[in-house]
């Protein structure tokens, strides 16, 4: 080949690969599948089922007046439920460990980009005692997502996952399949929820540790509690639901034996406390409701439970039922240690026979 044949060849073979390199950036930003740049196009449905690509950007760029907030236990919530109670458009700011810090700073997105009639907040116990710092880039989230800067974008642009599978999966499920987005971030279709499952599933701790004492994460209780007060205080226009959903009664069997049920009920008491000292908060426990929690059918391992328990959840916030005041908190916090006891001393004992045992514990 002549030096001029190879220089045409190489000035084509560039060119070409510009273009298809242009093709690929323009069919991201068109379809943008993460929702980084626009909400989704006319035709095309909001596939929400990656929360941690999708979450911060849909959070920019749809339209909505409430945000579901909340732990892998918020995931199977309806959007619609919300919607239609509450006369709102929801849209739902998810973090799997659900600590009080990642969920505000996806609360800080949402307020930076909306205004907000309603907070629905999912207060898991673990939360209080969570790392007071966010989670997101220790864990290996995708942050060149998280910021504003689209320099950085081109990991987004030139991903072999989103360009092949991302794509043609929003794609799929907006004009063959039977996706519904209020049902956003949803897990539990491929779920079983039954005793089997979560006795199957509780690895119990042979022995009890000693009692910690009530104060024990007394620091970081009141780090994240001035974390979540800080943004509720700072949007006194926005009435927050916040609710404390329903464990199972496993559960308090579990931190028994780690010797953290004094300690969580106080941390419980303080926060009720303190949140209840705001307007704009309406305060939700369900885990004294006896009901739910020792119906094992109800769960799927010890923390998470069916879709049905979401919807009586929702349903109970539009009702009012459940709902937590200065008269009735400690009467509240006084009817759950009675029931923790009740629990390990009276209602796992049926089950211990098919509780599996930590064998490994010292």
């Amino acid at each position: 080949m002549t030096d001029n044949g190879s220089k045409a060849f190489i000035k084509k073979f560039l060119a070409g690969s510009g273009i298809l390199l242009l093709l690929c950036v323009l069919a991201v930003v068109v379809f943008d599948p993460f929702f980084q740049y626009h909400k989704p196009l006319k035709g095309l449905k909001a596939v929400l089922t990656d929360k941690e690509y999708q979450c911060v950007g849909s959070l920019k760029t749809f339209d909505y007046d409430a945000v579901i907030a909340g732990s892998s236990v918020s995931e199977n919530y309806n959007n619609g439920w919300f919607d239609q109670g509450f006369g709102c458009r929801s849209i739902k700011a998810i973090r799997s460990y659900g600590a009080t810090a990642d969920l505000c700073y996806l609360l800080d997105l949402a307020f930076a980009h909306q205004e907000l009639k309603y907070v629905f907040y999912n207060l898991d116990p673990s939360a209080l005692v969570a790392d007071p710092q966010t989670t997101y880039e220790l864990t290996g989230c995708p942050m060149y997502l998280y910021d504003d800067n689209y320099a950085n974008d081109v990991r987004y642009w030139l991903n072999k996952g989103v360009l092949m599978e991302k794509i043609p999966y929003l794609i799929a499920n907006s004009l063959m399949g039977d996706y519904d987005e209020n049902d956003s971030y949803n897990w539990a279709q491929w779920k079983e929820f039954n005793s089997d499952m979560i006795l199957g599933l509780y690895i119990r701790k042979p022995s009890v540790s000693e009692m910690k004492p009530e104060t024990y994460y007394e620091d970081v209780l009141r780090e994240n509690l001035k974390i979540l007060t800080d943004r509720i205080d700072a949007h006194p226009q926005t009435r927050f639901y916040v609710f404390v959903p329903p464990y199972s009664m496993l559960w308090w069997d579990n931190i028994y034996r780690e010797g953290d049920t004094d300690a969580y009920l106080y941390n419980m008491e303080q926060a009720m406390e303190t949140l209840l000292s705001r307007e704009n908060v309406k305060l939700f426990y369900f885990q004294n409701d006896r009901e739910i929690i020792t119906n094992l059918e109800n769960y799927m391992d010890i923390l998470h439970f069916s879709p049905e328990i979401n919807r009586y959840i929702c349903d109970s916030l539009i009702k009012g039922e459940h709902r937590v005041d200065k008269d009735n908190s400690e009467r509240v916090i006084e009817e759950m240690r009675t029931l923790s006891r009740e629990i390990v001393e009276k209602l796992v004992k049926p089950y211990e026979d098919r509780i599996k045992v930590d064998l490994y514990d010292e």
